[in-house]
């Protein structure tokens, strides 16, 4: 029988986490402390309870026990900003953060991997430029993969939502911050829009930025509750299109089992999650090769079990 390595935890352990409220159901410590143990870095990946009045005082008490790097996620990820001594580039066009990493002088540097996350799935598909996408949602999630999609160059997206005012706000908070997505490019849509199945029809890729179809938001015998704006509008979906769902939990959410009805290309939202915690473990170590392949196989041993 094969030896299962394990982590074996000593004094000299150094503390990497994750920061959110709630935590519990996070998968970070998993796919992270996998990679640790193949990296053969004695560090040990934790899921830490932070509720918002308490960021500032738990970052700085884990950078004074000499924490190697936090990730930070719901509902941090604007908040953790004001705690940073410095603020990548990244981090401060979307105005969100998702990993600390230690700085000289006892504080910490924040920066935003989500970007390098949701790209890298897309780019090991081939060339997205002058292709068209529709993103579904417009919270938190949505500006962030706005700004990933900036950087594929596509000819248009359309953001599809419930609310007037909360696309508008979306659209207009993003001013002249993107590169290649001009406004004239960027067009919100509902989903009682007349020509809406015909934009699905002709778009290559499909984005789920919304919290529809995760585990705990589902609706028991009623899957249509659990797709993006109900199924019906969905009917005109075709083979030649990338269906890619942020959510990971389900691996396969009710919307993406639609798209498998139609043929899609499909990404969940696991691949994202694997990603954007390599580029933080990068960060962090400064080591460049991450094994993602040990990542992805002890979340799925997770999901198995």
């Amino acid at each position: 029988m094969k030896e299962t390595k394990s982590h074996t935890i000593s004094g000299e352990t150094s503390l990497v986490g994750v920061l959110g409220d709630p935590i519990s159901h996070s998968l970070s410590p998993v796919i992270h402390n996998a990679a640790l143990l193949e990296m053969g870095l004695n560090w040990c990946y934790l899921a830490i309870p932070c509720n918002k009045a308490n960021l500032e005082l738990i970052t700085k008490a884990l950078r004074k026990i000499n924490c190697k790097g936090l990730n930070i996620t719901i509902p941090h990820k604007t908040q953790a900003l004001n705690i940073c001594s410095k603020v990548s580039e990244i981090g401060k066009v979307v105005g969100a953060i998702n990993t600390l990493i230690p700085d000289e002088k006892d504080g910490w540097k924040g920066t935003n991997t989500d970007i390098e996350g949701f790209l890298k799935p897309l780019q090991k598909i081939g060339n997205w430029e002058g292709k068209k996408a529709i993103l579904l949602g417009s919270g938190g999630s949505s500006r962030a993969v706005i700004f990933a999609l900036d950087l594929l160059n596509l000819s248009e997206i359309h953001i599809l939502g419930r609310n007037v005012d909360s696309l508008n706000k979306l659209t207009h908070s993003l001013g002249d911050k993107l590169k290649n997505l001009s406004s004239d490019k960027i067009n919100i849509m509902l989903p009682n829009c007349k020509d809406i199945k015909e934009h699905i029809k002709a778009t290559d890729l499909i984005i789920n930025t919304t919290p529809i179809g995760m585990l705990n938001k589902s609706v028991k015998n009623n899957s249509d509750a659990a797709i993006p704006f109900g199924e019906e509008i969905w009917s005109n979906l075709t083979p030649q299109t990338t269906l890619y769902d942020i959510i990971y939990n389900p691996l396969q959410t009710e919307w993406l089992k639609l798209g498998e009805k139609y043929k899609c290309n499909q990404i969940n939202g696991l691949e994202m999650l694997i990603e954007q915690g390599a580029a933080s473990l990068r960060l962090w170590s400064g080591i460049e090769e991450i094994p993602t392949k040990t990542m992805k196989k002890a979340a799925m041993s997770h999901f198995l079990n």
